[in-house]
C-alpha cells in the first residue's frame, strides 16, 4: 500500500510524525490478507521505546478483523488531522480551481495479538487519558472484577510494530503566496486547527 505524496507535501522527520500520531489517535486500521480487506475504527495508544514505535488497540471479539490481523500481509493504521475546504475565491491570483487541504498520517507494519494482562494495561492506559479533562474521572479500577473479566471476554487487543511511516501533509505549499490569505479564511470559518497546521508547516521557499 502507497500513498502518493508529491514532494512538497511530504513530511519526513519522525518527530512531527510522531506527535501529530499522539494528537490523532483514532484511526483508520485496514490490513489485507488470504481472507480478503478489512476496515476499522478504533482509538490508539502510542508507545516509543528501544524496539521503536508501536500501536496499541483493540476491537469487539465479535469483530472478524482480530482473527485476520497476525496473518495480514499488510496492517497500515491510517490516522487524519484536520481538514477543509479551499476556495478558489480566497486566491488573489487566477486562474484557479478548489481544492481540500488536509494531514495524514500512514504508519505500515505487521500486527501480534495481546495476552490479557496486556489488554488489561491497554485499557488502563486509555480510559485514564481520555478521562483525565474531566472534573471527576471515571476509573476502570472502581468496576466489579467479575464485570471486567466479562468485558476482557469481549474485546481482543493487538498490537502493531510499526515499519514505516508515510507522512502527507497538504496545507497550500504548492502556492505559496496564497497560504496568508488561506490561512485567514480558514480562522474566519472557525477551521482554527488547520489554519495552524498552516502556520507550523510553511512553504519550503516562495514564489
Amino acid at each position: 500500500m502507497t500513498l502518493y505524496v508529491p514532494a512538497h507535501f511530504r513530511i519526513d522527520d519522525e518527530a512531527t510524525l510522531h506527535a501529530f500520531i499522539e494528537r490523532n489517535a483514532f484511526a483508520t486500521l485496514v490490513s489485507c490478507g488470504p481472507g480478503g480487506m478489512h476496515v476499522s475504527h478504533i482509538p490508539f495508544v502510542v508507545e516509543r521505546d528501544a524496539r521503536g514505535l508501536r500501536l496499541l488497540g483493540h476491537v469487539a471479539r465479535a469483530n472478524a478483523h482480530w482473527q485476520a490481523l497476525e496473518g495480514a500481509t499488510q496492517v497500515t493504521a491510517i490516522f487524519q488531522g484536520p481538514h477543509a475546504y479551499v476556495s478558489p475565491t480566497w486566491y488573489a491570483n487566477h486562474p484557479s480551481v478548489p481544492t481540500w487541504n488536509y494531514a495524514v498520517v500512514h504508519a505500515h507494519g505487521k500486527a501480534s495479538l495481546m495476552d490479557e494482562a496486556g489488554l488489561h494495561e491497554l485499557l488502563l492506559r486509555l480510559s485514564s487519558t481520555y478521562e483525565a479533562p474531566n472534573p471527576k474521572p471515571w476509573k476502570m479500577s472502581e468496576l466489579p472484577a467479575d464485570y471486567v473479566a466479562t468485558m476482557l471476554g469481549s474485546i481482543v487487543g493487538f498490537e502493531i510494530a510499526v515499519e514505516r511511516l508515510e507522512g502527507k501533509f497538504k496545507l497550500s505549499q504548492n502556492r505559496p503566496a496564497e497560504v496568508p490569505r488561506v490561512i485567514a479564511a480558514l480562522e474566519a470559518r472557525g477551521e482554527s486547527g488547520l489554519a495552524r497546521l498552516m502556520r507550523e508547516h510553511p512553504p519550503a521557499g516562495k514564489g
